[in-house]
């Protein structure tokens, strides 16, 4: 593709398992170069694998990548010039493709057995040999292959790999790669099934496709030879690879694992776009985040919105490094993401964390608590921790926790008595004002405020940590809040 003209990109999942970040990075890659060049974003399902392939898998693909906002213009659900974008649905146009290349003599059948093949294998092993197949079938004369898979002998077919000279293949971040022809295994192209394999499927669909880019992961290099020599045997003008760099996992050490990123609380995989969800990250700080593994607009810039990721993303700025996952940064991203919603937007986010929860509260009650934890919370599902006290009838908090710093249990429960016949003078309007009586009040206790707040605050929220005090009790209500304080000073004077 010449320099800006349209690309036309695609995602092209194998819908076996569920869907990985590092999967999401691919697909916002190809995201944001479609939209910058005002080219298309292209979504097909390589479903060739049929004894893997997961419908719920692929549902989950689905819901993924609608939830992060990246819309395809062309795939299974609404076609598109080059229909059908199912692999499984597109095996006629392999096997013309098959009959193409063995006919020009860049395939050929192959007959041996999966015995023959693993004494094979066990015989190089043995010699310390690379192990690969030996070329048996390779020699047979073509009009025999022909003949005996005619007559249902059953065979795969295999790429003639090229026995001399070098391949050198192009990739856009890492240069060019020369690999030696003899070193190249003649590899299986259609399985004995008749179903083809990624090494053809993938590579006819992208050039029948009019694909400009192909973003994939590192994983693809070892083979990436061969699909050069694929598209030289049809004569097809090769797309810009490019090979994604590897995810690392927080350590830096070892490619990303599920083990590594486990939420200690809901045990949620941070490695599943899905999980993420459900842990109370937002799409917006999810996209951030994975823009930045593997790309950087310059040394110090980390926050990107959708709208400036379109206009600044550049593949020139991609790194072929190793990338380490760091889901601090996440949280970072989350908490401003949460920061920058409006009242109104964040409360509508968090009312399905308190529905999940089987909390009953409704969108007007969670609006007044908004200016209460929006600067307090880093995920959605922290605000159902942090004020689930406001819709229970009662709390109950360790026993041991409300007694005051450096106080007794005894004079704990005297400054709660006290406390109680503070606010019960107040009517409920003059709530808002509590906090200059209270601190009176800790005066005339001889304790500092902090030690008072502390005892209240346990007694109230049941935690320790919760959204401002005076600003909680006025939304509880004056009648709930004085039954709470009244509990804590019978458990406080209950201490022996």
């Amino acid at each position: 593709m010449t320099e800006g003209k349209p690309a036309r990109v695609r995602f092209a999942p194998s819908p076996t398992g569920r869907f990985h970040i590092g999967s999401a990075r691919t697909a916002l890659y190809d995201f944001l170069l479609a939209r910058q060049s005002e080219g298309q974003f292209i979504l097909r399902i390589e479903d060739t694998d049929r004894s893997r392939f997961d419908p719920q898998a692929e549902k989950e693909y689905y819901e993924a990548l609608r939830w992060l906002g990246l819309k395809w213009d062309e795939g299974p659900d609404i076609g598109g010039p080059y229909s059908p974008y199912r692999q499984s649905e597109r095996t006629e146009i392999y096997h013309q493709l098959t009959n193409e290349l063995i006919a020009g003599g860049h395939a050929y059948y192959c007959f041996c057995t999966p015995e023959r093949l693993k004494q094979v294998r066990q015989l190089q092993q043995k010699r310390k040999e690379p192990t690969r197949y030996d070329g048996l079938c390779r020699r047979l004369p073509p009009e025999e292959a022909q003949e005996r898979a005619l007559g249902g002998e059953s065979h795969v077919i295999r790429f003639k790999t090229p026995q001399e000279g070098q391949t050198i293949a192009e990739d856009f971040l890492r240069g060019p790669i020369t690999v030696d022809n003899h070193t190249i295994d003649d590899y299986i192209l259609v399985k004995s099934s008749g179903m083809p394999v990624y090494h053809l499927a993938a590579m006819a669909d992208d050039h029948l496709m009019k694909i400009t880019h192909v973003l994939r992961g590192s994983e693809w290099l070892p083979t990436f030879p061969l699909h050069v020599l694929i598209y030289e045997a049809f004569g097809w003008e090769q797309p810009i690879w490019i090979h994604l760099s590897v995810l690392l996992n927080p350590s830096g050490k070892g490619k990303l694992s599920k083990r590594s990123a486990v939420d200690p609380k809901s045990g949620a995989k941070a490695v599943f776009v899905n999980d993420l969800r459900e842990m109370g990250y937002l799409p917006q700080a999810v996209i951030n985040w994975i823009s930045l593994m593997g790309w950087s607009y310059d040394d110090h810039s980390e926050f990107f919105p959708m709208g400036d990721l379109i206009e600044k993303f550049s593949i020139e700025k991609l790194s072929p490094s190793p990338a380490a996952v760091n889901f601090s940064k996440l949280d970072h991203f989350n908490g401003l993401y949460i920061r920058s919603l409006s009242t109104d937007e964040l409360a509508e986010q968090l009312l399905p964390f308190f529905t999940a929860a089987e909390i009953d509260a409704d969108l007007t009650e969670i609006k007044a608590l908004v200016p209460l934890i929006q600067e307090r919370i880093r995920t959605l599902d922290e605000a159902v921790d942090m004020a689930g006290f406001f819709f229970q009838p009662d709390v109950h908090p360790e026993p041991s926790e409300l007694i005051g710093k450096k106080m007794s249990a005894q004079e704990s429960a005297r400054a709660a008595e006290r406390a109680h016949e503070v606010i019960q003078a107040l009517s409920e309007s003059e709530l808002a004002q509590l906090e200059g009586a209270l601190r009176d009040l800790a005066d005339e206790l001889g304790i500092k405020a902090g030690q008072l707040f502390g005892i209240l605050r346990v007694a109230v929220t049941g935690q320790k940590v919760s959204p401002p005090l005076i600003e909680s009790m006025v939304i509880i209500g004056k009648e709930i809040v004085l039954a709470r304080i009244e509990r804590a000073a019978a458990i406080l004077n209950s201490f022996e």
